[in-house]
């Protein structure tokens, strides 16, 4: 439950453009509430039903505090695209949530939301100067530790997964040129009486092998980009095709697979793969610059 003026609501990232149902002119003299696609599904509300929200904090009567429920009209529904606020999260004009929690003209968390999340420090910095009294501040890191950890620790994983088979294409380069060499031991043979050097055949297989090598590497470039670009479509595909759901939002707290390119990440897995693939060249070019034209013409 959020208590937020009507002007903050509608400039909120995340709310902004994604009001699916309803709208949030007049939200302040509505007396109604916002709430998220999903907790209006799960309690199949529409735009014009009431919801009764119940607190503990209510009167103060000579039996203690006794609980208060009141009812609000639904105003309007969004979609953020984050199970986190489309599941759980309920706003409603702010002297009304003053009202309804016995707040009086106090807030309890005052929630900034930043355009650009890496500037936290700085706007932390600037909120601890201009604040008059000392306040306990949390940020979305802080929040978000263990979840921000398990991703770094995937990344990792998967990092050393795509290195992993990187190493099982070098080893099928390195097949595949050995048994290159064998085949053309004859033609090698031939080359090296009619008096190419043994730096110029070095410099055909290594050719040879690097040609492979960049041409999976494009193919795998492109078709990784194509994939990253168009995941989410591939997901909802597969979703319909294996009728399962294979991104859950109850787990990851997001109702779409998210996907950005990091050209730094590109560059490194390519740069990589370029060199790995080089290298698996070198001993079978090396093996075919050793090879004995006369033991060659004589076994070929």
């Amino acid at each position: 439950m959020r208590g937020i003026r009507g002007a903050d609501l509608r400039e909120l990232p995340g709310i902004k453009g994604h009001v699916k149902s309803g709208t949030l002119d007049g939200f302040d003299q509505s007396g109604g509430v916002a709430i998220g696609q999903g907790l209006a599904e799960t309690l199949s509300l529409r735009v014009g039903d009431t919801i009764s929200i119940l607190t503990a904090n209510g009167p103060l009567t000579p039996f203690g505090r006794t609980p208060r429920i009141k009812s609000y009209p639904i105003k309007a529904i969004f979609q953020i695209g984050m199970a986190q606020f489309d599941n759980l999260f309920v706003y409603m004009p702010l002297p009304e949530a003053q009202l309804f929690f016995n707040r009086g003209d106090e807030a309890t968390v005052i929630e900034v939301f930043l355009h650009n999340p890496d500037n936290i420090d700085e706007v932390r910095q600037a909120i601890d100067l201009a604040s008059s009294r000392p306040m306990i501040m949390t940020d979305w890191r802080e929040r978000n530790k263990t979840f921000f950890d398990a991703l770094t620790v995937e990344r990792n994983v998967m990092f050393l997964i795509v290195t992993l088979i990187v190493l099982v294409a070098a080893l099928n380069i390195i097949s595949g040129m050995v048994m290159l060499v064998k085949d053309k031991g004859s033609d090698i043979a031939i080359l090296r009486t009619m008096g190419a050097t043994r730096g110029a055949i070095l410099r055909i297989f290594l050719i040879t092998g690097a040609s492979i090598g960049f041409a999976g590497t494009l193919a795998g470039f492109v078709v990784g980009l194509l994939f990253a670009e168009n995941v989410e479509t591939i997901r909802t595909w597969l979703n319909s095709m294996l009728h399962t759901n294979l991104f859950p939002s109850e787990l990851y707290f997001l109702s779409k697979l998210p996907s950005v390119v990091d050209p730094s990440d590109v560059v490194t897995v390519v740069g990589m793969t370029l060199v790995l693939s080089l290298l698996a060249t070198l001993y079978p070019a090396w093996r075919a610059a050793r090879l004995d034209p006369v033991e060659a013409l004589r076994y070929g």
